[in-house]
């Protein structure tokens, strides 16, 4: 797994007007213990490199976000998505988060992204041209390199086109509220929801191992936290709740996971900035 000083390194490597090579592989993959494991795109933009993560169920297998969809991800890995029931879960609905969901037959989010899931609008382009200035900017203000064309640096199969990406969208086939449960047979899981990044922002609890899967709510890296459907007093109120958690893991949807101290470094850190700390 990347350490954070790797992370800055990949930021801060991100250029201009660099060629485009073929990827030799989209995806890469790190199988964690206790059935867990993490994948992400390390040839797409660091706004957008995503993690997702897959759980090992007795009954079935849980699907954490879906990338971006560039590549096909259910046939990239047969031996985790074969025959066995899958539920892919958003937890939310940017683009780096539901690119591949459309491949699942059980696809879940939160009530109050299920519309947006379904017909996806916002960033949902490859060419950095198609991003409103603004936006752009508060990106770069947040912490992250600069656009150069493509917010991938590298192609995934000779002749790809990157101006054809689409965002698929997917119909919810089931809506997610605060406290449900998902049942793995041997794992439960709650739906915890945690808005502020987006309105219907969640986390994944599993209390038995101490783990908290974060989305984008928190990670170790540049916060995300201005922009449309953002709010910062509920950000707060969010990170305030997470505070009061027995979390000892997170898995984030970006950058390395951590444990409880960083946990509580990151959230003192932004209510600080914020001018909402404790």
């Amino acid at each position: 797994m990347n350490t954070p000083s790797e992370f800055s390194a990949e930021r801060q490597a991100w250029g201009t007007n660099r060629p485009y090579p073929v990827a030799q592989r989209w995806y890469e993959r790190l199988d964690l213990e206790n059935g867990v494991t993490r994948f992400w795109e390390p040839h797409v933009h660091p706004l957008e490199q995503a993690n997702f993560w897959h759980i090992r169920g007795s009954e079935r297998d849980l699907l954490i976000d879906s990338g971006m969809g560039i590549v096909p991800l259910r046939p990239s890995f047969p031996d985790l998505f074969g025959d066995k029931e899958v539920i892919a879960l958003a937890t939310h609905t940017h683009i780096d988060h539901i690119g591949a969901i459309h491949e699942f037959e059980h696809r879940w989010v939160h009530a109050a992204e299920a519309r947006q899931m379904a017909h996806p609008s916002g960033v949902v382009t490859l060419v950095c041209a198609d991003i409103h200035p603004q936006l752009s900017k508060l990106f770069v203000e947040a912490g992250y390199p600069p656009f150069d064309e493509l917010l991938i640096d590298a192609m995934p199969y000779e002749g790809y086109d990157p101006r054809q990406y689409r965002l698929r969208g997917a119909v919810p086939t089931h809506l997610v509220h605060d406290k449900d449960t998902i049942d793995l047979g041997d794992r439960r899981f709650e739906i915890i929801q945690l808005p502020g990044h987006s309105p219907g922002s969640i986390c994944i609890w599993e209390e038995a191992t101490g783990t908290l899967y974060s989305g984008d709510l928190i990670y170790d890296g540049p916060l995300v936290y201005e922009g449309p459907g953002m709010d910062l007093e509920v950000y707060a109120q969010s990170l305030r709740r997470l505070k009061a958690m027995p979390i000892q893991v997170v898995h984030a949807g970006h950058d390395p996971s951590f444990g409880r101290a960083r946990l509580i470094e990151i959230i003192d850190t932004y209510l600080r900035r914020w001018g909402m700390g404790d």
